[in-house]
């Protein structure tokens, strides 16, 4: 009898419980996984139900082999965006350069996925809810780690024990503080913070980008479609991370305006839109570099234990591959065992994509005047060019068959 055939055993009487810790990409799709894999499954979600809308992602490489196993990958087919354009103007409103998209992203026409967020949560939701057991408007308080399990206190007064405990729960993950300690030993800032909100469509753009530059910030404008909305996006250089204004926003607002000010263009209105906005995000343009990704029966997947930043675009990609990763590693081993393969496996991966910020990304958005004219020389160069395909980083790993269980 073989120890995969003794743990079946073991397990179609006990299953064993594990708490996950958020409800986005992560989340979801990891439950997926564990419940194939006979695992008993919780999410917590500190939101008070899914949360839909939100700024378009992308699914490019291993990640489109991951949905695909899912059984979602023609629902996001259907809600795929087809952006046809994506045009850099001067400060004076001039066009610099209009290219393929995926010239600089460095997708696959015909292969990669852009979909709105909303619609990716929404198909990994629904693929799991019959299943999984879901805990909205709630989260963990502490976690208490022994022999036997975690012993986890909830915001919402609850106690309960798990067999293990995973945090999806992002780049501020709670989770991760309470295992670890503070964000800032693992927080990588890159130099920029960004908004991103919803206004007015009133430059009439359909399935287009316009990006409007000067040296340290950049307003664009994202059309999905013929909507009446566009997606508002406002990056600018920043010394430090604000931490002060990541959880403050009006903090975050002023912030903006005292940026962007005196920018010409379309920003006016952006920032008159901005002031009456209710679904703002606000961040700074970091990634999450751990030493490890677990400790005892605790571990961390997605952005809570390797944010890429949104200059690699994949954030959604990582998370939904290593979801699948963490989930296989654990289907016939032990919890420490487990957690050691899903790291030895994915961090090569996760690594690549990460330093892809490395690799021109940055230089969309230009702090000099001499870079930003060196950028806008680029792209006129590549105005020229076809697409030149998908990035080797985006498909540097090749998803193992794990044996399902159930």
């Amino acid at each position: 009898m073989t120890r995969t055939d003794l743990l079946r055993g073991v397990r179609s009487t006990s299953r064993r419980k594990v708490l996950v810790s958020g409800a986005s990409v992560a989340g979801p799709a990891l439950a997926f996984w564990l419940n194939r894999y006979g695992f008993e499954v919780t999410v917590v979600e500190k939101a008070g139900a899914l949360r839909g809308g939100g700024y378009p992602i992308d699914v490019r490489g291993t990640a489109l082999e991951v949905v695909r196993r899912m059984g979602i990958l023609p629902r996001l087919r259907d809600a795929h965006i087809d952006l046809r354009r994506l045009t850099f103007l001067d400060e004076d409103g001039s066009e610099v350069a209009s290219i393929d998209p995926h010239t600089v992203t460095g997708g696959v026409a015909g292969q990669d996925l852009e979909v709105p967020r909303g619609d990716l949560t929404s198909a990994l939701y629904t693929a799991v809810r019959d299943d999984v057991e879901f805990m909205f408007n709630d989260s963990i308080d502490t976690l208490d780690q022994s022999g036997h399990g975690v012993d986890v206190t909830f915001r919402g007064g609850s106690r309960r024990t798990f067999d293990m405990v995973v945090g999806a729960d992002g780049l501020h993950s709670r989770t991760r503080e309470i295992l670890f300690g503070p964000e800032e030993q693992f927080h990588r800032y890159l130099g920029y913070c960004f908004a991103v909100f919803t206004m007015r469509n009133t430059l009439g753009l359909s399935h287009e980008t316009l990006m409007w530059n000067t040296p340290g910030r950049a307003a664009a404008f994202y059309a999905v479609g013929d909507n009446d909305e566009v997606h508002a996006f406002l990056n600018f250089a920043h010394p430090e991370p604000p931490f002060d204004a990541f959880r403050n926003p009006e903090a975050q607002r002023d912030l903006i305006a005292a940026e962007f000010g005196d920018a010409g263009w379309e920003v006016p209105g952006m920032l008159a839109a901005l002031r009456d906005a209710d679904d703002l995000f606000f961040d700074g343009v970091s990634q999450i570099r751990m030493p490890r990704w677990s400790s005892g029966r605790v571990a961390l997947v997605g952005d809570a234990a390797y944010a890429p930043s949104f200059l690699t675009g994949q954030g959604t990609s990582l998370a939904l591959v290593g979801a699948y990763m963490l989930a296989g590693s654990l289907a016939d081993r032990e919890h420490a065992a487990g957690f050691a393969a899903y790291e030895h496996h994915t961090r090569e991966f996760v690594t690549v994509n990460q330093d892809q910020v490395g690799e021109g990304d940055a230089t969309l958005f230009p702090t000099t005047a001499r870079a930003l004219e060196q950028r806008n020389d680029m792209l006129r160069s590549l105005s020229a060019m076809p697409s030149a395909g998908g990035r080797p980083a985006h498909s540097a790993l090749t998803l193992p068959a794990f044996t399902p269980m159930t």
